[in-house]
């Protein structure tokens, strides 16, 4: 792993961020999405975040294994000091170390924005299947995140209904006037 390497991603690799997102969402319930974006949908969908949030990519040897990103918590002025984190690993590597990488670059990039809370919209199985588990929460809890709220039941895949949970990690101070936070 030490030949890892995290960048920002461009626009350019959404095709490698777009097969590996396609795994997920053709055979898993961690994404809810039922069908896999177009290329040109997803590359909107980065622009999007691009232009507030970081969008960053990890490789080795030149070959994109893993992205994350932040985007809008909610998308209300209020809001904007706390935003919600996504990440996704090429199926192939995981549990190698890749994941911390990733979102230790990611949040090191909102503290210095401004940002203040972190938070992970997580799919979560009464019981594991061959479709989820319970890993993400799992993988979170390591980084220091923890559930704040369950919706029974509001995720519906491949005939079975998911949980899904909210965990929330705090990442900086909360002040009477608080500073703006700052694009990425």
């Amino acid at each position: 792993m030490n030949n890892a390497i995290v960048r920002d991603a461009t626009l350019e690799d959404a095709r490698r961020i777009l097969d590996i997102y396609r795994y997920y969402v053709e055979h898993t319930a961690i994404s809810f999405e039922y069908v896999t974006p177009s290329l040109p949908e997803f590359v909107e969908r980065m622009k999007g975040i691009m232009s507030r949030y970081p969008y960053l990519v990890i490789e080795r040897n030149g070959h994109i294994l893993g992205y994350a990103y932040a985007h809008p918590f909610v998308g209300r002025a209020a809001y904007d000091w706390s935003a919600e984190l996504t990440i996704y690993l090429d199926q192939n590597a995981r549990k190698c170390g890749l994941g911390r990488m990733l979102y230790e670059r990611l949040e090191e990039r909102l503290k210095e924005m401004g940002v203040l809370n972190l938070y992970a919209c997580i799919g979560y199985p009464e019981k594991e299947d061959e479709y989820l588990t319970r890993n993400s929460a799992d993988f979170h809890a390591h980084l220091g995140f923890r559930n704040v709220g369950t919706f029974r039941k509001c995720g519906y895949k491949f005939g079975r209904w998911y949980d899904m949970i909210w965990m929330e990690k705090i990442i900086g101070e909360h002040h009477a006037r608080q500073e703006p936070v700052h694009p990425a």
